[in-house]
């Protein structure tokens, strides 16, 4: 693993930088699941496998927490996972116990990285507790708005995606709570945007937190009162909202590059006047790789 500009890495990045490439395709004849990206190695019309195992990388520029604006140049290469059971699944970005299933709406459990949080080179921050990495669980549900085919031979689907979710910060020595979000996402896929395996992918999402969790990024305690810093009390409410948009492709059969980011607007966030929200927009942006090494002879059964 290389971290350019900071020692530290986010788990909402290294899934991005790892993960995003990875799919549950939809195949003919079978309960479907909306949650099944469209960006995989196989064609929407084949059943993926099982398991798959390879190693996936990338580099990605973002804000050092919402509002920040300080920013991280990370780059990542890990080993990979996949695991699609017809109840626990691991790979799609995070790993989540099936509820409830069919070929319009799912209802799971979900565990995921959180808000890219680290504040070890924030001068906004000098001489505050340092942000540790966060990571949500919580329920969701995932409904089919519309599915979409082209004369070209594309297909297209719109989602609504509701989460509720507990979060979490750690150093890796303890887990301490902060608080919950909600986070209501339109998200929209397509499987040959510009050619037969090419996959594009958009979301709007809106956030939610409670006060918990704005505390632990805006206020300002009396013992952390600085001459450019005054103490600040956050409440809970609006965090932002999110436009994101990414591209991938096939290299060959067995490896995936990827390009994308995202534009976080907090106009209206609760907690603008805290000395520490910095700016009303960020960006976030990646390019990478997914290459698969293995694959299980056995497919998926959805």
């Amino acid at each position: 693993m290389t971290t350019m500009n900071n020692r530290r890495f986010q788990p909402k990045l290294l899934t991005a930088a790892i993960l995003m490439t990875s799919s549950f395709s939809v195949f003919a004849d079978a309960t479907v699941s909306p949650d099944r990206s469209f960006s995989g190695f196989e064609g929407i019309n084949e059943a993926q496998p099982l398991w798959e195992l390879g190693l996936g990388g990338g580099i990605i520029d973002v804000p050092n927490y919402p509002a920040s604006s300080e920013r991280n140049l990370i780059g990542i290469v890990l080993p990979y996972f996949i695991y699609r059971g017809d109840v626990f699944r691991f790979g799609d970005g995070s790993a989540r116990a099936v509820l409830v299933e069919n070929s319009n709406f799912e209802i799971d459990i979900s565990l995921r990285g959180a808000f890219s949080a680290d504040s070890e080179n924030n001068t906004a921050r000098e001489g505050m507790p340092e942000l540790d990495f966060l990571f949500e669980v919580g329920p969701q549900l995932i409904y089919e708005l519309k599915s979409f085919n082209f004369n070209n031979g594309a297909v297209g689907r719109l989602n609504m995606n509701l989460q509720a979710r507990s979060v979490f910060s750690t150093d890796f020595s303890e887990v301490n709570h902060r608080g919950y979000v909600f986070q209501p996402k339109l998200s929209y896929q397509q499987r040959g945007v510009l050619f037969e395996d090419s996959a594009f992918n958009a979301s709007f999402s809106l956030v939610f937190a409670t006060e918990k969790l704005q505390d632990y990024f805006y206020q300002v305690d009396p013992e952390f009162v600085a001459n450019d810093r005054t103490l600040f009390d956050a409440s809970g409410g609006f965090l932002g909202s999110e436009l994101s948009a990414g591209f991938s492709f096939s290299l060959h059969e067995n490896m995936r590059v990827f390009a994308g980011g995202s534009v976080r607007v907090h106009n209206g966030a609760s907690n603008t006047d805290s000395p520490l929200f910095e700016k009303d927009v960020t960006y976030s942006l990646g390019i990478g790789f997914i290459w698969r090494l293995y694959k299980s002879e056995a497919t998926a059964n959805w």
